[in-house]
């Protein structure tokens, strides 16, 4: 029995395990992470994270191919092929803070791989790293290898959170990157064989190395240009009378752009994107290219002018002041069917109400209180670091309080704002939402969740992004 051993325990490792256990019922999958907390959720009935589809593939397996662990070492030692699925930070501080990926957990990972190891293995990194990371991993190893040989591979994951198993399941490709020598192109043969249980050969792509590394940041900076792009349009489409949802379909009907990732929103969040062109751009100007990085900066930069365009189209809406005032926010999570709240639009919107004296009342269905008052009392990039994963109180932020019902949410409001797309948002009742709020009634779809003709009926007063403004919202000027 091929032994597989995955350290790290979160959104990419447990998910891809879990699929890999299902599919290759011949294979022994361990995964193996330091924190016991993690790994108690992980063999309990609520798992770590929510991903629809998810439990039921982890109760098919677990305790039969599929194993969690804290023992790390243990599992390390026995495992022919080792995925390694750990956090890579971005740094606060010195060289590259910002910008530049903090590989203290993959080197650690590394030295207890070579400290450990007893027999030869195939070392699969897993998590988005730096395009030659392989080469230093492979310097560690190598300096500490004890005659045992290891080959490095990259296989990037490329799952969207919200479908992650059926990604899983119906891939669009594996990507697999290893040396070109005897020894890693058999290593790239030993994965490729894994993934053959179910992945149709014409989809598993085999690259060299460094290709690999670099096609995971360049295919997340892709997506996210093409987020930035279609909400640059939709400040255009305000101020001419255009419809964004219109122009957006008129393009994407081009076969050569295609219409995915052409909705307008209030930004684009998540754990990858703006980490990974953040990359991006920091190894552009590490090898002498400012021009490139430019470019790639800018798309982050059109993201956060999205989410303060929002802010102040909302206080200046409200009269020029938000001081006092009850704002409904109707989902905090980066985007519908998952918990995750990393980058999160929600984060910064409400910061900017709250920093003008709003009162918040937050409704997701899927974000706990604890995680919502952590998110917002944090720095940024705090939550890419350990003191993130460990119980805390958070400091609750007196002005924001948390519901578990949308009404009860919206009750008293002065004004509402839809920051995740979740589909029961689109069948509340609005009409009793309206009775209940304060008037003028304002609401702000930030992900055109809504028909905002049919809330203008009602009596609200309606602000979609990228949709033609009703008389009021176009009189008053809104700076960015």
């Amino acid at each position: 029995m091929v032994k597989i051993c995955c350290i790290g325990a979160g959104y990419v490792g447990g998910p891809t395990m879990a699929v890999i256990a299902l599919k290759c019922p011949s294979i022994e999958v361990v995964v193996v992470d330091i924190s016991v907390t993690r790994i108690t959720a992980w063999n309990s009935d609520k798992l770590t994270i929510y991903e629809p589809g998810l439990e039921d593939v982890v109760k098919k397996c677990r305790g039969v191919n599929l194993f969690f662990s804290t023992d790390t070492e243990k599992h390390i030692s026995e495992a022919d092929i080792v995925f390694v699925s750990v956090n890579t930070p971005t740094k606060t501080r010195g060289l590259g803070a910002g910008k530049a990926p903090d590989l203290t957990y993959w080197e650690s990972a590394a030295r207890m791989i070579a400290d450990v190891a007893k027999s030869d293995k195939i070392m699969v990194e897993k998590s988005t790293v730096p395009v030659k990371t392989a080469e230093a991993i492979e310097m560690i190893l190598t300096h500490n290898s004890k005659g045992i040989n290891f080959q490095i591979l990259s296989n990037p994951e490329f799952l969207s959170e919200g479908t992650a198993i059926q990604d899983l399941f119906y891939p669009d490709r594996v990507l697999i990157g290893g040396r070109e020598t005897p020894g890693g192109q058999k290593a790239i043969e030993t994965l490729k064989e894994v993934y053959s249980h179910w992945v149709p050969e014409d989809r598993i792509i085999t690259t060299n190395l460094w290709s690999a590394e670099l096609s995971k940041l360049v295919a997340n900076a892709f997506l996210a240009q093409r987020i930035s792009s279609v909400n640059a349009i939709s400040a255009l489409c305000e101020a001419t009378g255009a419809d964004v949802t219109e122009v957006a379909h008129v393009v994407g009907k081009n076969t050569r752009i295609g219409p995915k990732f052409l909705n307008a929103s209030v930004g684009f969040g998540g754990s990858c994107f703006q980490k990974d062109i953040l990359n991006l751009v920091y190894i552009c100007e590490c090898n002498g290219l400012p021009e490139v990085a430019h470019y790639w900066k800018q798309v982050v930069k059109i993201n956060d002018y999205q989410k303060t365009r929002f802010v102040n189209r909302v206080v200046a809406s409200m009269f020029n002041t938000v001081s006092g005032k009850k704002i409904a926010i109707l989902g905090f999570a980066f985007k519908k069917d998952t918990g995750d709240t990393r980058e999160t639009p929600a984060i910064d919107v409400c910061k900017g109400l709250l920093g003008d004296k709003a009162k918040i009342s937050i409704y997701d269905p899927q974000v706990t209180e604890d995680q919502i008052q952590r998110d917002l009392t944090m720095n940024k990039f705090d939550w890419d670091h350990p003191i993130h994963l460990q119980p805390m109180s958070p400091s609750a932020v007196k002005q924001v309080t948390v519901t578990w019902d949308a009404y009860e949410a919206t009750k008293g409001a002065h004004g509402i704002c839809i920051l995740t797309e979740w589909d029961e948002f689109k069948q509340l009742d609005y009409k009793k939402i309206y009775d209940n709020m304060q008037k003028p009634a304002f609401l702000f779809d930030g992900r055109n969740v809504v028909d905002p003709e049919k809330l203008r009926e009602i009596g609200f007063i309606v602000y979609s992004i990228g949709k033609p403004l009703n008389a009021w919202l176009k009189h008053i000027p809104v700076v960015a």
